[in-house]
């Protein structure tokens, strides 16, 4: 009973898609980073769902029609969860102030003009990259990427250091029963991996493993601006990992087709 509360509070927390009322308690949290990572199934079955939809009617939807509503599809899906925590991180980001008045900004609920800049060149790139997409491989290459980046995400909040000591990401990784959650983590890793090689053979694996450098990069930064992880910042991470591993799909089909 405990996994399944733990699911829902998942897609509570991380979707807009409904789920029965559970309380947010400790013994409710243990496995909900585990579940974090089918959210991100959901929003690559909704992209692939929207290319089927897109294949069948054919002419009936123009192509642009595709791009323009896969890239904001994402966003439908979390209710922007992540995306918010982009725009803070980057107002956060731009402001060159220390450390602390850093944590201060994430927090202050007003946007920034970086925040509105970087939305903007964050959207476009996105449908930019997602006019690359010529097959079906490719789409459900992309669906691998919605999975890794909350895998990633997960992982990270419960071995890196929380920048606060408090906040919604720092009660899931007090809460969690670590050992097994990581466990669950590594084997949705390989799996991902595993689909990626089956996609792809070894120019998938190489794909997966490039995007590590976008992952590594996160804790180095989380560190080195801010002193440890935090929700934004988090937020901040699945959006950008996202944002590569799009241009990756939509690259693959260059690359497997030479």
């Amino acid at each position: 009973m405990a996994v399944l509360k733990s699911l829902c509070l998942a897609f509570s927390m991380y979707s807009r898609i409904p789920m029965p009322r559970v309380d947010w308690e400790e013994k409710n949290m243990r496995y909900v980073l585990c579940f974090f990572p089918w959210v991100g199934l959901v929003v690559g079955g909704g992209m692939y769902g929207l290319w089927l939809l897109r294949s069948w009617l054919g002419v009936f939807i123009p192509f642009p029609v595709f791009v323009l509503t896969g890239t904001v599809l994402p966003v439908l899906i979390t209710g922007g969860i992540h995306m918010d925590g982009f725009m803070d991180t980057m107002d956060a980001l731009c402001s060159n102030q220390g450390r602390e008045r850093k944590l201060e900004i994430l927090k202050d609920p007003h946007t920034g003009a970086f925040a509105c800049i970087f939305l903007v060149c964050e959207m476009t790139l996105y449908g930019a990259a997602l006019y690359l997409l010529m097959e079906e491989r490719q789409v459900l290459f992309l669906g691998i990427g919605f999975f890794l980046s909350r895998t990633l995400s997960a992982f990270a909040l419960l071995t890196v250091t929380n920048a606060r000591g408090s906040g919604m990401a720092s009660t899931f990784s007090r809460g969690a029963r670590k050992k097994t959650v990581l466990a669950v983590l590594m084997l949705w890793l390989f799996l991902a991996a595993g689909t990626a090689y089956f996609l792809y053979g070894m120019y998938g694996i190489l794909c997966v493993a490039l995007s590590l450098l976008v992952f590594f990069y996160y804790e180095w930064m989380a560190y080195r601006r801010f002193g440890g992880l935090t929700g934004d910042l988090a937020g901040w991470f699945v959006v950008v990992y996202e944002l590569v591993f799009v241009w990756m799909s939509g690259i693959m089909g260059y690359v497997w087709n030479l």
